[in-house]
């Protein structure tokens, strides 16, 4: 897991990415399971936001998985 800010927010835009890439769901169809928008989807993968925690519960639980798992290189489904 990187320190730099910026580099921790483009790896886990890439965690969500990748975990979503594995469930088969395109970007809309996560933003529509999580209950938030596709673009603030695109940018989170793209590394451009800086996720609430209310908004990493609700792509953890549109992706089926405890949110710990999000922060976890180690997690594979």
């Amino acid at each position: 897991m990187p320190k730099h800010h910026d580099d921790f927010l483009a790896w886990f835009g890439g965690r969500v990415r990748a975990l979503r890439h594995q469930k088969n769901l395109s970007q809309e169809e996560l933003a529509e399971q999580a209950g938030i928008d596709r673009t603030y989807v695109g940018g989170v993968e793209r590394g451009e936001r800086n996720v609430s925690l209310l908004n990493v519960k609700r792509l953890a639980d549109a992706l089926g998985i405890d949110p710990k798992d999000l922060f976890s290189d180690d997690f594979k489904f």
